[in-house]
């Protein structure tokens, strides 16, 4: 029996810390390849580059077991470069991550992690993205174990077409994660907080800033699981984005009025 072919990818960079962990989880079980952003590409979303070319390389990551490729570009740009130029034959399953940071709640619309399986399931292949709360000194090697057994699960009990699973840990306590919760998506997003400031020549420029906006949540949601010390998966439909039950309800009304 052959092994699944696994691509592995992330937004964090090809050398950051969280992606050898992820394929430190898999490459036994897997036949593995990793394509991923030469450079920080986080908070990118789903966005490609059509402006400027994009350059593979060889990644150095000490000779691992498989492939190591870096992209000048996006999640989702390696994604795409990776079934069409880099890639013999369709991957079973992308995974992508460890991301430095959580990506729960409405944050996945933003997150390059989310964004990079989101590409794979516009191509017909199923998808986990992994993040892990806390930004600066993550322990990941917690993780990996969690991991392994939650691929195996997909791997086992295919998702339903159009659907990845977005998978958050929490930040260990000394007990370690408290256990893994099927969630639901919850509320809480970055929001804008703008700073300005003066510039030299005279004039005023602003960072944006971000700031967390914070809702009732509900106690199966993301959010509050991974308070609470759980990791969590949310499995996410995107195959179809259409509101049905609107089209359904407004469709007649909405072409008289309008046509």
């Amino acid at each position: 029996m052959r092994k699944p072919r696994i691509l592995i990818t992330n937004d964090d960079g090809v050398f950051a810390p969280g992606i050898r962990h992820l394929w430190n989880a898999v490459n036994e079980m897997a036949d593995v390849t990793v394509v991923a952003p030469a450079f920080e590409q986080s908070a990118t979303s789903l966005s490609i580059t059509v402006r400027s070319p994009l350059s593979i390389a060889k990644a150095d990551w000490y000779s691992p077991k498989g492939p190591v490729w870096s992209v000048s570009g996006t999640p989702s740009d390696c994604v795409k470069l990776a079934l069409t130029v880099i890639l013999p034959e369709q991957p079973d399953l992308i995974i992508s991550g460890v991301n430095r940071g959580n990506n729960a709640g409405r944050n996945v619309l933003y997150s390059g992690t989310v964004a990079a399986v989101i590409e794979g399931i516009m191509h017909n292949i199923p998808g986990i993205a992994f993040s892990l709360d806390g930004e600066e000194h993550s322990n990941y090697d917690g993780t990996e174990k969690h991991i392994q057994q939650i691929i195996r699960y997909i791997l086992q009990h295919p998702l339903p077409s159009g659907t990845f699973l977005n998978v958050n840990f929490p930040q260990h306590s000394v007990d370690g994660i408290k256990g893994i919760r099927m969630a639901r998506q919850g509320k809480e997003f970055w929001v804008e907080n703008p700073e300005c400031r003066s510039h030299p020549k005279g004039h005023s420029y602003y960072w944006l800033g971000i700031k967390l906006a914070k809702f009732q949540e509900h106690e199966d949601s993301d959010i509050s699981l991974l308070e609470k010390g759980f990791a969590t998966a949310v499995p996410i439909h995107v195959g179809e984005l259409t509101d049905i039950v609107h089209v359904n309800n407004h469709r007649k009304i909405f072409e008289e009025f309008v046509n």
